[in-house]
């Protein structure tokens, strides 16, 4: 296999088609739907007799397959000895995000990417808490706020005020009832830090982009105390816009600069 055709897989695996479910992945989906339909919450024990095979009709590997891909995903663990079993427990949001991070290790999606989505998406959450938030949830966006109020003294502390400027949008998503569109929004800002371009460009100082941005999330958080949800929707889907512009142009020149500078580092000495 060409490294062309080894590249082209990559891509597709994270969009793969599901495969065919062998026994164990029926056992993992079939114990799964048992702690839904019988209500067992993080903590409760699995009766015993969900796990036998004479139960699940299955030999004792592929239940151990099974309860494998459990603890794997994050629903069950296992304790021996005395009062021991399998326990159910809840995968974190920070837990599940981390597992997703990891699926885009290989192959980042590009800044663009992950603007289109959040010029989707971002509107439609400020829009739907418009009117929603309580005086203790409109203070907590202000205490984020007030992190990155004040002119950076370090470099170190311009990058921290960068990520406050994220952490905004995530105690704003914190607050959405519709946890799905929560925990996409949040995902994407994950995928803002981790990428080492970005990182960059917030660590460069930019006190006027800094001041834009104030501007806006306090603009905001004026609409939704106001009940204002078209006005919501309007200042979000301007604040993606003029941050998605900005860091585009701030990759583009980080990417000519690198460029430069490598054509420099491989010229031959002058004569």
């Amino acid at each position: 296999m060409s490294e062309a055709e080894a590249s082209s897989l990559a891509g597709r695996a994270i969009v793969a088609r599901p495969r065919p479910r062998n026994r164990a992945d029926a056992i993992t989906a079939q114990i799964r739907d048992l702690i839904s339909l019988h209500g067992l919450k993080p903590g409760d024990r699995l009766p015993p007799e969900w796990l036998s095979e004479e139960f699940l009709q299955a030999s004792k590997g592929t239940v151990r397959e099974a309860m494998k891909a459990l603890q794997t995903q994050g629903l069950i663990r296992t304790r021996t000895g005395p009062g021991g079993g399998a326990f159910v427990t809840a995968l974190s949001g920070e837990q599940a995000i981390d597992l997703l991070s990891n699926l885009f290790l290989f192959e980042r999606p590009s800044i663009a990417d992950i603007y289109a989505l959040r010029k989707q998406l971002e509107p439609e959450l400020a829009a739907g808490l418009a009117g929603r938030l309580d005086e203790a949830a409109l203070e907590e966006l202000r205490a984020t706020i007030r992190l990155y109020e004040r002119e950076p003294e370090t470099v170190e502390e311009e990058f921290q005020q960068r990520l406050s400027e994220l952490d905004f949008h995530s105690v704003l998503a914190s607050f959405s009832e519709n946890r799905l569109l929560a925990f996409v929004c949040v995902f994407l800002q994950r995928l803002l830090r981790d990428m080492a371009v970005c990182r960059a460009i917030y660590m460069t100082p930019n006190p006027a982009l800094r001041e834009t941005a104030l501007n806006y999330q306090v603009q905001l958080i004026r609409v939704l105390k106001a009940g204002d949800a078209q006005r919501a929707r309007e200042l979000m889907r301007q604040h993606m816009e003029e941050a998605e512009r900005y860091m585009l142009e701030r990759a583009a020149i980080r990417q000519h600069e690198q460029g430069r500078a490598g054509e420099r580092h491989h010229s031959p000495p002058s004569l």
